[in-house]
């Protein structure tokens, strides 16, 4: 129902929408002198200020068409190299011969699109062969296509990285942390000879026992019947995945901006200034980011009633009792990061990270005790958000190149990078895991330390 009348109240809003767009475009039409005052600014920027906020942001496009490489600009090109109900594997295509490392970019599925990691994807190009989980919009996905869950996604990053091959740095940001790391433990539990050479870990709550936040106090302090009744929607007759179970966008994109309410109200005060002022460099700016933060999509209700009771819950992977049902047999297979000896592993944590907060991603070396710990490695980005860490300048200057160096590090068969590409921003090396210093005793330590037990755990299997 309350699907229904959100989509009602949108239709509703239609004609208020229509004539603040058509106030907008008097008021900023050169031919106007009303658009050269500061009267005529204000009746444009209230106008655009009612369109923005009345309007739902549709689907946006990557929009990368080119990189830099070796100081010559290199054509992109998309081409879909799999594709799967909810998800389709998306390669960024070079125009060139260089053999650069392959990337298989994991994006969440947390309510934005893929494209929230443009900046991700942009700062990795010039360097490496990039793909990326595109995924679908639940209420795109017709119900004859099936559910989806966390072990669905699990089978699908398993089927991907088999697909790429072995030579495949696979990266995790933020939420596929948890089944990228399944993935890879299931891989290596198999001895599949398709495991990737290296997994990193970006801001991901791997184990959220650690470091409370937000996010996990509510995970933790209501019960998993709470989420269905109040989160979960079906879809209306009306869209391809009708009366599928969702978690809608709408209401996640109201948690997030409820968690930086201020913030947001500020920036958007801000904006209006701006628009009054006739600062049309700083206006689009704020386009540009909330153009892309309000696009939000459904996520299916069984991945995300799973994914909720697992990782924030129950914490069974840290606690040695996740398991994953095989699609093909339907039997239960316990994930075993302690199996993983191939693929080295390096994590990346933010100072400032409100989401997943420092020790949480750090906890996979603790799980990954078999790994040599010379191919254990660790970056903790000193005044870094959550947001931070895979976009922004940290991401670019500090952050990425650390990465580049520990993915060449261990995929030595690629071509040498540029030597004006080295002259320009070198590789500084992440530093490697020490486990007498912050390894798997002071792990442990920080864990005891910090964990609280949800009252979820000790539920029996």
């Amino acid at each position: 129902m309350l699907y229904h009348l959100y989509e009602l109240r949108h239709a509703m809003m239609a004609p208020v929408r229509f004539q603040a767009q058509m106030m907008n475009s008097v008021f900023k039409n050169p031919f106007n002198p009303l658009n050269y005052t500061p009267a005529g600014r204000a009746m444009a920027a209230n106008a655009e200020m009612v369109e923005r906020l009345t309007r739902r942001f549709g689907r946006p496009e990557f929009g990368l068409h080119s990189t830099m490489i070796d100081g010559q600009k290199v054509k992109i090109s998309e081409d879909i190299v799999a594709k799967k109900p909810f998800c389709n594997l998306l390669n960024f295509k070079r125009d060139t011969a260089r053999r650069d490392p392959n990337i298989l970019l994991v994006a969440p599925m947390s309510g934005h699109y893929a494209t929230l990691l443009r900046g991700t994807v942009e700062a990795l190009l010039p360097h490496h062969n990039v793909y990326i989980t595109d995924w679908e919009d639940a209420r795109q996905v017709p119900m004859a296509d099936g559910p989806f869950s966390l072990d669905t996604y699990i089978t699908y990053l398993r089927e991907f990285m088999s697909l790429l091959g072995p030579q495949t740095h696979v990266i995790a940001v933020c939420q596929p942390t948890v089944p990228v790391l399944a993935s890879v433990s299931l891989m290596a539990s198999d001895d599949d000879p398709n495991q990737p050479l290296t997994m990193t870990l970006m801001g991901g709550p791997v184990d959220t026992r650690v470091s409370k936040t937000e996010v996990t106090e509510l995970a933790e302090t209501r019960p998993l019947s709470w989420f269905e009744r109040s989160v979960v929607h079906n879809v209306p007759f009306y869209y391809p995945g009708a009366h599928r179970r969702v978690y809608p966008g709408f209401l996640q994109l109201n948690g997030f901006m409820s968690m930086n309410l201020d913030r947001h109200v500020g920036s958007y005060m801000q904006f209006y200034q701006h628009l009054v002022q006739g600062d049309g460099d700083s206006a689009e700016a704020h386009r540009k980011f909330y153009d892309e933060y309000l696009s939000v999509m459904d996520i299916p209700a069984e991945f995300y009633l799973q994914t909720v009771e697992t990782v924030f819950q129950r914490q069974l992977l840290p606690r040695g009792r996740m398991k994953w049902r095989d699609p093909l047999t339907g039997e239960l297979v316990d994930v075993r990061p302690q199996d993983i000896k191939r693929t080295a592993l390096l994590t990346i944590e933010g100072e400032l990270d409100d989401i997943s907060a420092r020790g949480q991603t750090t906890a996979a070396h603790e799980l990954c005790h078999s790994l040599a710990q010379s191919k254990q490695f660790h970056h903790f980005q000193l005044e870094c958000g959550h947001y931070g860490i895979f976009n922004g300048r940290r991401w670019r200057e500090q952050i990425m190149p650390r990465i580049r160096h520990f993915i060449r590090e261990f995929d030595p068969k690629t071509d040498p990078l540029p030597k004006a590409d080295l002259q320009k921003t070198g590789d500084p090396a992440p530093e490697r895991f020490d486990r007498d210093r912050h390894g798997i005793a002071a792990v442990r330590r920080w864990i005891k330390e910090n964990r609280q037990e949800s009252h979820h755990a000790e539920v029996v299997d």
